[in-house]
């Protein structure tokens, strides 16, 4: 309990983790990926309130949606990065064969480069937010979720965010503040305390992110 709220423990330590997982997104660590499914995995039992018995009672199925899709997307991301990062070790001990990743694993804390996105690529990413927003939000108040369009940019915006962090796409950041804006106001009326608190310390969180990538794009250009 919280100021008389009931708040569920599970709920705060899935928001940890998930923070713990854009840190090491911002860090551009390979082990972001797996922290994150550990929070994806807490927090799909929390926004399912009729399943798991929620002090809530609610059904957000775009959050508790997207928990899955972040699971498969992570599993790609972990996949994407664990090859980049292999690959940038072995081109670092090829130029110089005196380095190991033992002594001196220049490439191992960077397992993407980032980069913005092309106009092809932010085409896609516009055409399809439109059309998943809209189809998610039928699907769902079909479902019987509670606000279905917030609910419904949410799933869209963070499979878009997580899949641009995936590539290095440097809009991601920009897309996770799209998302933060609408699911504070969603959580809150819904009672989800915690999670929008986290909300609000995500969107902070994503500005440092964002900033620190444009350095490292400034510093790298190519």
């Amino acid at each position: 309990m919280i100021g008389g709220v009931p708040i569920l423990w599970r709920e705060i330590i899935g928001n940890i983790f998930g923070l713990a997982s854009a840190y090491g997104g911002m860090k551009r660590v390979v082990w972001a990926w797996p922290i994150g499914i550990i929070g994806n995995i807490l927090l799909f039992t929390v926004f399912l309130g009729s399943a798991f018995s929620t002090p809530q009672n609610l059904d957000l199925y775009g959050q508790a949606g997207r928990q899955v899709m972040f699971l498969v997307v992570s599993t790609y991301g972990w996949y994407s990065w664990s090859v980049a990062r292999r690959q940038g070790i072995k081109e670092e001990t090829e130029l110089d064969p005196a380095r190991s990743i033992v002594s001196e694993p220049a490439a191992d804390a960077s397992a993407v480069r980032p980069r913005w996105a092309s106009t092809r690529e932010r085409l896609g990413m516009v055409v399809f937010a439109v059309f998943s927003t809209v189809a998610c939000a039928w699907v769902f108040q079909a479902l019987g979720s509670w606000g279905p369009w917030a609910d419904a940019w949410i799933f869209t915006g963070s499979l878009l965010a997580t899949y641009g962090m995936a590539r290095g796409w440097t809009e991601f950041w920009l897309i996770w503040i799209g998302v933060d804006i609408v699911g504070v106001p969603l959580l809150l009326h819904a009672g989800f305390y915690p999670s929008a608190f986290l909300y609000v310390v995500y969107g902070a969180f994503v500005l440092w992110g964002f900033i620190t990538w444009l350095k490292v794009q400034k510093n790298n250009p190519h």
